[in-house]
């Protein structure tokens, strides 16, 4: 019983994550910009880690909070610009290149901050463990809101994602609607990385979201289970974490992993069988 009320509030937390994550992360995918969501989420770390150097607010705060959503609304209004319908270079070079500026930049950013090493490590790794019941429902009602929002223009999203050629045909203005999920994204993000660090987001992301689209075309089904995969490996990196003392966030991407893993050995198993 003490262990289920000590994991409560992080499994709620986890569940909270998962849900807003397997959804973004089936776009992020079908999009080809897989790394958007780590350079985002770089990004508002740089934010974070800029929070506390020059204004001296430490992470968890208002302020440390609206330095990183700037930071990460500057990098959604940069990758939908740098979306284009014939481009000579891949987006997903700028993206990769933005993300490696952004972490450069933290490092250096981070040397002169007191602490700053400590925050590099938290961002990276999270503190999840430790999140209370306020932050989870409040995180919640924020999520909830994203997912209105991407509920009510659905269509538009999933025709951008989907087929970017087609939305370009029907007249979508894709620059604007690249911009809005890129911006919604960010707003995510930014809370995401604060509580669960850069690791465990982008694992939530992309590793439920490659089942998922593997498994099947149609969207309720490929939400349904990427959310079964992330809430799966939360309560066995929550357990392991628990059981063993390690760090949780760490713990829920190698359980991730291990998932994954054994998706990819189930899948060449029931190929060879029917091959045979």
């Amino acid at each position: 019983m003490e262990a289920l009320e000590f994991m409560a509030a992080p499994f709620a937390a986890c569940l909270v994550l998962v849900g807003i994550h397997a959804y973004l992360g089936l776009h992020v995918l079908l999009r080809e910009v897989i790394f958007v969501d780590l350079a985002l989420a770089q990004i508002a770390a740089l934010g974070s880690v800029v929070a506390l150097a020059v204004t001296g607010h430490h992470p968890g705060s208002p302020a440390s909070y609206t330095y990183s959503l700037v930071f990460a609304l500057i990098g959604a209004a940069i990758f939908s610009l740098t979306r284009t319908r014939e481009g000579r270079v891949p987006q997903e070079a700028i993206i990769g290149i933005t993300f490696v500026i952004a972490s450069a930049a933290a490092i250096l950013v981070a040397d002169r901050a007191p602490e700053g090493a400590e925050q590099i490590k938290e961002l990276l790794a999270g503190s999840i463990l430790w999140v209370g019941w306020p932050k989870v429902i409040s995180l919640l009602l924020i999520y909830l809101a994203v997912g209105v929002f991407h509920y009510v223009f659905r269509r538009r999203f999933i025709v951008i994602s989907e087929d970017p050629e087609r939305a370009f045909a029907e007249g979508i203005s894709v620059r604007l609607w690249d911009f809005l999920f890129y911006a919604s994204f960010a707003v995510v993000i930014t809370l995401s990385v604060a509580l669960a660090g850069v690791l465990m987001v982008f694992s939530y992301l992309v590793a439920p979201a490659i089942i998922a689209l593997i498994t099947s075309r149609r969207w309720s089904v490929r939400i349904l289970v990427a959310s079964t995969t992330g809430v799966t490996a939360s309560a066995l990196g929550l357990f392991a974490s628990y059981r063993w003392d390690l760090p949780s966030g760490p713990a829920i991407v190698c359980a991730l992993a291990v998932l994954l893993v054994a998706f990819g050995g189930w899948r060449l198993v029931t190929a060879s069988r029917a091959a045979s």
